[in-house]
């Protein structure tokens, strides 16, 4: 779906929450062979048996870009992903359990070099079955201002 938000029309403490999303052990041994991440944590059953865990984990990296793509069902064509900052993995996240991602937006601001343009910022907490947060971090979006939408924003590499 699409639908298009200007910098304008967010507003602080606005909050959305994805659907579910269970994490199975092909997702793990995909994001293992793709990223080259065999850690005994998320490949070895009988190990982990004899760790504090007790069974094997999710790689925090998958649950980040699995938390990514349920929060994109929404196409803003006025905003693009700036980055993340303060990414942490909470909790363990195991083989069966199921996700969803509560988004907050947090704030706002002037970007510094773009005036067309302006920075928000969104808490993202993914939780699990159980609703306790495993994953928290903070989405930034540059989003077109409305009333600068003729205006140049900025030179080109001018993040």
């Amino acid at each position: 779906m699409i639908h298009a938000v200007y910098y304008e029309e967010y507003e602080p403490g606005t909050e959305r929450m994805t659907g579910g999303r269970t994490i199975t052990e092909t997702d793990i041994v995909l994001h293992a062979g793709q990223t080259g991440d065999f850690y005994p944590h998320h490949m070895d059953e009988e190990w982990c048996k004899t760790q504090p865990f007790g069974k094997r984990i999710a790689h925090g990296t998958l649950i980040f870009s699995v938390a990514v793509g349920m929060t994109a069902g929404v196409i803003n064509p006025e905003a693009f992903s700036y980055g993340y900052d303060r990414l942490r993995f909470i909790k363990p996240v195991f083989i069966g359990d199921t996700i969803r991602v509560k988004v907050t937006v947090k704030e706002k601001r002037d970007h510094p070099k773009r005036t067309a343009e302006g920075i928000v910022s969104e808490l993202c907490e993914v939780m699990n079955q159980h609703d306790e947060v495993v994953l928290v971090c903070e989405h930034l979006l540059l989003v077109k201002k409305n009333g600068n939408m003729k205006q140049q924003s900025g030179e080109e590499g001018d993040c």
